[in-house]
C-alpha cells in the first residue's frame, strides 16, 4: 500500500515591523530585494532570487526574528552590503556548517547569511542574541567572551 502525503511549498519567514514604508525602504536600498506585492500600510512581500520574505507592520510575530539564508558568496555580500550601508552585525566568519554573516532590520530582526564554509580556515567565534561572543574550546564546548 503506498502512503500518500502531502507536499511542502516554499518557507517564508514574517517579520513584524514598527513602519512598513521604512522597512520596504531598508530592504530595496540596503538589502537589495525588490516589492513583489504589497497591501497598503499592513503588510508585503519582499525577494531576492529565491529568498521570500513577508513584512507585517504591527501585528504577526515579535520583532527580533532570526532567519538562516544561503547565499552564494557571504564575502561578496558583505562588501555590498557594507557599501549599502546596511546594519552589519556581525561580518562573516568561518563555522562548521558556512561562512556566515550576520545582519540587521530597523526592527531588530537578524538575516544570517552563509554560504560553503571555507576548508583550511579556523572556526571563529559566535555572536549570540544578546550580542556576546563565544567561542569553541579544545574539549569541543563553548566559552562565553562577554559574560
Amino acid at each position: 500500500m503506498t502512503e500518500s502525503h502531502a507536499g511542502f511549498g516554499s518557507a517564508a519567514p514574517i517579520f513584524n515591523v514598527q513602519s512598513l514604508e521604512a522597512s520596504l525602504a531598508y530592504y530595496v536600498d540596503r538589502l537589495g530585494f525588490k516589492i513583489d506585492w504589497q497591501h497598503p500600510a499592513l503588510f508585503a512581500s519582499v525577494s531576492r532570487d529565491r529568498c521570500t520574505i513577508f513584512l507585517c507592520e504591527g501585528d504577526q510575530g515579535h520583532a527580533g526574528t532570526w532567519v538562516w539564508i544561503g547565499v552564494d558568496d557571504a564575502e561578496r555580500m558583505h562588501e555590498e552590503y557594507r557599501r549599502n550601508g546596511a546594519m552589519i552585525r556581525h561580518k562573516p566568519t568561518n563555522y562548521d556548517w558556512a561562512f556566515e554573516m550576520q545582519v540587521e532590520d530597523p526592527d531588530g530582526n537578524v538575516l544570517r547569511m552563509g554560504s560553503e564554509p571555507r576548508e583550511g580556515e579556523p572556526i571563529g567565534e559566535w555572536l549570540d542574541m544578546h550580542r556576546r561572543r563565544w567561542v569553541r574550546t579544545p574539549e569541543g564546548g563553548h566559552l562565553c567572551l562577554d559574560p
